[in-house]
């Protein structure tokens, strides 16, 4: 058998398989609604308004405000007001209402009356206030761990918020590599026609064997497979970047090229290391946290001290809702608590916030390790994307060359269309991996800047 023939039988199963998927059917064209213009710095801005995680964040801070308020309450004195209106016969507590409504006469120290008084109301109104003046400053301590709580939901809003920003760039430039996976797609369909065209014209001139036409064939079906991956995955991220910005998912915002392939400025290994220990935010606050815990050790400490309040209470009892002639009277009077049975339950308490502060002691070292991994990861991670676009750039010349070269040998006979089809892939993948490495290099770029705690929205990867 003939090696055309060979050819033409192995290629003839998967050229009628595709072409009974895809037909001779054009893509159907989609119906896009109107789209809006937007840049990185607008996106990165509606982000910082719209993201829902921000905004819990946010809302962190204000339950952290809140909390210093309470903390804070409790060093002023308690006032409360009650009204009480009862009615009995209770001896006692007929003697005790008369008395205190200066109603007491001679006649009410008769036995009949003192055993078995007739029914009496009161309308007792009380003012009572209490006052904590000294509680082995428990009460102070809870105010400022209550201070460095809100500073470290402030801290971790700071972290939120670049990630936010981080999120909208990898998102950004996920839509814009899209778009150039779609371009290089249309691109390459367009290049797979044209050597169809030229395929079947030397195949119906007898010049090549059919194994040519259907190799053509089959290359064609690959590229429009390829074009509808590349429209599903732009689709795709455009979703994703409506997500990242807190938008519906639906909203069609076009994206504008950035300088995505400009050289950034460089940032040392060095440089990131000891700005992630000095900057990152979520570092600052595992310490603002360490420190709090060891005001939670202080106050189990101090509740093993005593405590000394003032109170005071005014009460009128009348005999009617009205003040109608009743009497009044105050008490007031310092006391000293110091609990002596309850010191198993405290010393726990003690035990276990010295246990909580080892715990975040140890979470601080082990965070301390993940930054650093974290930032020679993405240091790594960006260097090698600068290198690659480099060497994809050349490359993306020599592969042209190498098609153009080619496409003059098969026409001239010189070459097989195997060898075209080849220098075609290489052209196309040259130019694919070019833009992969440029988006790569520029979202590792702002992977090493929130590696080391710097992202915002002024950075360099935002600003053109």
């Amino acid at each position: 058998m003939m090696p055309g023939r060979f050819m033409e039988l192995r290629l003839g199963l998967p050229v009628v398989l595709i072409l009974a998927v895809l037909g001779t059917r054009s893509l159907p064209a989609q119906q896009a609604p109107a789209s809006q213009e937007i840049t990185l710095a607008q996106a990165i801005k509606i982000a910082l308004e719209k993201n829902p995680q921000r905004k819990a964040a946010l809302a962190d801070t204000r339950a952290a405000t809140a909390d210093i308020n309470a903390a804070r309450s409790s060093l002023l004195p308690r006032i409360t007001f009650t009204e009480t209106g009862t009615r009995g016969n209770d001896p006692v507590y007929v003697f005790g209402s008369k008395l205190r409504q200066g109603r007491f006469t001679t006649s009410d120290f008769a036995l009949s009356t003192l055993n078995t008084p007739t029914p009496f109301g009161n309308f007792a109104t009380r003012f009572g206030g209490t006052w904590n003046l000294f509680d082995s400053f428990a009460s102070w301590r809870a105010v400022n761990r209550a201070k460095l709580a809100e500073d470290a939901a402030t801290q971790q809003l700071e972290r939120t918020e670049q990630e936010v920003v981080f999120r909208v760039i990898h998102s950004y430039d996920g839509v814009q590599l899209a778009k150039r996976q779609l371009e290089l797609s249309e691109q390459s369909l367009k290049t797979a026609q044209t050597i169809l065209d030229r395929s079947k014209d030397r195949f119906d001139s007898g010049v090549s064997v059919e194994s040519d036409y259907l190799s053509a064939q089959v290359r064609m079906a690959t590229r429009k497979l390829e074009l509808i991956r590349a429209q599903n995955t732009l689709a795709l991220a455009r979703a994703q970047l409506n997500s990242s910005m807190g938008m519906p998912v639906e909203n069609n915002y076009e994206t504008v090229e950035s300088a995505a392939d400009k050289i950034l400025p460089a940032i040392s290994l060095e440089e990131a290391e000891k700005s992630a220990v000095q900057m990152r935010p979520d570092l600052k606050r595992i310490r603002t946290e360490e420190i709090a815990q060891q005001q939670s050790v202080s106050i189990a400490k101090a509740s093993f001290g005593p405590r000394v309040n003032a109170f005071v209470d005014w009460e009128a009892d009348n005999p009617t809702f009205v003040a109608d002639g009743g009497g009044n009277n105050w008490l007031a009077g310092i006391e000293v608590q110091f609990d002596i049975f309850e010191c198993g339950v405290k010393k726990a308490e003690l035990s276990r916030e010295r246990a909580l502060q080892e715990k975040v002691a140890s979470m601080r070292e082990l965070a301390m390790d993940g930054v650093q991994i974290e930032v020679r990861r993405a240091y790594y991670d960006a260097d090698a994307a600068r290198q690659e676009i480099e060497v994809a750039r050349t490359s993306i010349v020599a592969a042209q060359e190498s098609l153009r070269i080619n496409q003059n040998r098969y026409e001239s006979g010189l070459s097989t269309i195997s060898d075209l089809l080849a220098s075609d892939e290489a052209a196309r993948r040259s130019q694919m991996d070019y833009w992969e490495a440029v988006y790569r290099y520029h979202t590792g770029y702002a992977n090493l800047q929130l590696a080391s705690g710097t992202l915002n929205p002024q950075s360099p990867v935002v600003v053109p």
